[in-house]
């Protein structure tokens, strides 16, 4: 039996017969309005999201199967969580809040390729990731979310394998995830004030000097490059530039 195998790369949901896929499939011989048809139903869920796809073809019958790949946990939770990148430092900054379904939902998608032998174990990776993108889980940290699955707090839950948001959970999510990004401005603005006063009161001395007060007074990594950006070094005379 022949086989011949297309792999490429779809948003989720809405594959198509034009370029990569349909120029791809066609010399297969293949129903492609099946074959997308297929893709779409298959992605759905991952709507907005670059999906892997793997087409395998019988050459001889036309018959075909397909695998989706899943786009790694991290890009998942940002969807869930309505957000475009997680926090730069997620010990001070909290991004989202996602629900318990969510965090199912998301481990549902990646149970194939999660370590975890039960989907409650799996939920828990999906947590752990949470945490190093400062996103909270049913308005708790990662650390006490995680403490909470062990507990059991979630085992209905897991157990009946909830996914889906009520329409009250939505809009409450939402007015969360807009407090969030209000306090992450708030402090934002904070932390700039009492670096351009540090600088202010600094003028003149070395950036060094000045970063390590920042640093001192806990200023985020990401004001202090973006006030006091450290000196270049210049290279020694004679040296090769670095490659």
């Amino acid at each position: 039996m022949a086989k011949q195998t297309v792999e490429t790369m779809i948003e989720g949901g809405k594959a198509t017969a034009a370029p990569p896929l349909g120029p791809a499939l066609g010399p297969t011989g293949v129903n492609i309005g099946q074959v997308i048809a297929e893709i779409n139903k298959k992605t759905v869920e991952l709507k907005g999201m670059q999906v892997p796809v793997k087409v395998s073809i019988d050459t001889v019958t036309k018959e075909f199967s397909i695998e989706i790949g899943t786009p790694p946990t991290a890009a998942l939770i940002k969807k869930e969580a309505g957000i475009e990148k997680g926090a730069s430092n997620p010990l001070t900054e909290k991004m989202a809040d996602l629900l318990i379904q969510q965090v199912i939902k998301i481990a549902k998608v990646k149970e194939g390729t999660l370590l975890g032998k039960t989907l409650k174990s799996k939920v828990r990776e999906v947590v752990g990731t949470c945490q190093s993108m400062g996103i909270l889980v049913e308005g708790m940290n990662a650390q006490d979310a995680l403490k909470a699955i062990q507990e059991g707090v979630f085992d209905e839950e897991i157990r009946l394998e909830r996914t889906e948001l009520t329409a009250e959970q939505k809009a409450k999510q939402e007015e969360e995830k807009h407090r969030l990004k209000e306090e992450m401005e708030r402090r934002r603005a904070e932390f700039e004030a009492r670096a351009k006063a540090i600088l202010a009161e600094m003028t003149g001395q070395e950036s060094r000097k000045i970063r390590a007060k920042m640093m001192e007074v806990g200023i985020p990594k990401a004001i202090m490059d973006e006030l006091a950006p450290e000196e270049k070094k210049e290279a020694a005379p004679g040296a090769a530039p670095k490659k």
